[in-house]
């Protein structure tokens, strides 16, 4: 025998009929073209198909039984490609069809949904600000005002479909008559016809343009956010309500503010002599110029925490803090009489000959940079 049908479909000479057609549906899942297109794949649907057709008709598989092949040289069986037979029609007589839509196309249409990305600076994030944008789109046709229709014209049935968007057409197959569904070629699935599209349109019922968007952004907003301006999205097929704009949020680097947050944190350098003995420094914040007091005998790495000067929290009231982390600077260059003084003051504090004091973990620099951002 030039093919062995059992082995194709995987069963035995003893299987039943309900074993042969399960081992068919298996296979059937895994080698239709509509799910796997590999010309190879395609070429052992054929077999398993064959096989199928003489082992699920008892006459044939008794012919095979005894030794003939009742598909060899076309054998009465239904060939592939010389009477249309369609792999989608066994398909479909096993498993409902392509799972695609039923019935028409709906003509009018939601619009899609847009996403824009834009970069604000930190000023903006603290106290809101209104920002325009200009993008293209789609909106309703200012000619056919949607309809997708010339002037004096209307939307008929389709006389191939009758408005159902399908036509059907019924195949002989080993399986007997085979009823497939398809997509109305004339009316391209919508059930209507517009005899004399819309000239500015084209029977989309919309056209592209550019316009100019405003839009506010709320104080607090930070890198990921995203702000929601309802219908400011594409117009939909027909003249369809439009989708939703989506601004979504990029904050640029401050050269002087970083945010953590709704904290803010900054360095600032302070004078040897001002940290020592005490001193009021000018800051320039977001928000305007500050007096920052620095207490005598500040070390470097101390941090002064203005409270509600940070970042408003979104939709709120609360706000966060200001953290100044003051570097005191020590003079890389000394003239002789600064040099002299330093060591008078050296003296007095029996500082002439200092000694290395380790500090501990829990009190010293690292600890205080630590606390400052949160333990981490």
């Amino acid at each position: 025998m030039a093919n062995d049908y059992y082995a194709t479909l995987g069963v035995t000479k003893s299987a039943s009929p309900d074993d042969i057609k399960k081992a068919y549906r298996k296979l059937a899942r895994e080698l239709h073209p509509d799910v796997n297109p590999d010309p190879e794949m395609q070429e052992k649907f054929k077999d398993v198909t064959t096989a199928y057709e003489v082992l699920s008709d008892p006459e044939k598989r008794r012919m095979f039984d005894m030794g003939g092949d009742p598909m060899g040289n076309g054998g009465g069986g239904f060939g592939f490609g010389a009477e249309g037979f369609d792999f989608g029609d066994v398909f479909n007589t096993f498993f409902g069809g392509g799972g695609g839509q039923r019935g028409p196309i709906p003509r009018i249409r939601r619009g899609q949904d847009a996403l824009i990305r834009i970069e604000v600076d930190l000023e903006e994030t603290m106290h809101g600000v209104n920002r325009e944008i200009t993008i293209d789109t789609a909106i309703v046709c200012p000619l056919c005002t949607g309809k997708g229709t010339a002037k004096d014209s209307d939307v008929s049935t389709c006389q191939v479909c009758k408005g159902r968007g399908e036509t059907q057409t019924v195949t002989k197959s080993f399986l007997g008559q085979v009823m497939t569904s398809r997509r109305c070629n004339s009316c391209g699935g919508f059930g209507t016809v517009i005899a004399h599209p819309c000239h500015e349109c084209g029977s989309e019922g919309r056209v592209r343009t550019r316009e100019t968007i405003s839009f506010d952004i709320p104080p607090g907003v930070e890198t990921g956010n995203r702000i929601q301006l309802n219908g400011r999205g594409e117009v939909g097929f027909g003249g369809g309500p439009a989708g939703d704009l989506y601004i979504e949020i990029l904050e640029k680097q401050h050269p002087i503010f970083h945010r953590r947050g709704h904290n803010l944190h900054c360095s600032m350098a302070v004078p040897m002599t001002a940290a020592a003995l005490g001193a009021t420094l000018k800051l320039q914040t977001i928000e305007g110029l500050v007096d920052i007091v620095i207490e005598p005998g500040t070390q470097s790495g101390a941090v002064i925490k203005r409270k509600n000067e940070g970042v408003p929290h979104l939709r709120s009231n609360a706000r966060g803090d200001l953290n100044i982390h003051i570097t005191v600077q020590t003079p890389i260059k000394v003239d002789k009489k600064q040099q002299e003084l330093l060591e008078q003051l050296a003296k007095l504090r029996n500082e002439e000959n200092p000694s290395g004091e380790v500090i501990e973990e829990a009190s010293g620099f690292f600890s205080r940079i630590k606390d400052a951002f949160g333990g981490r």
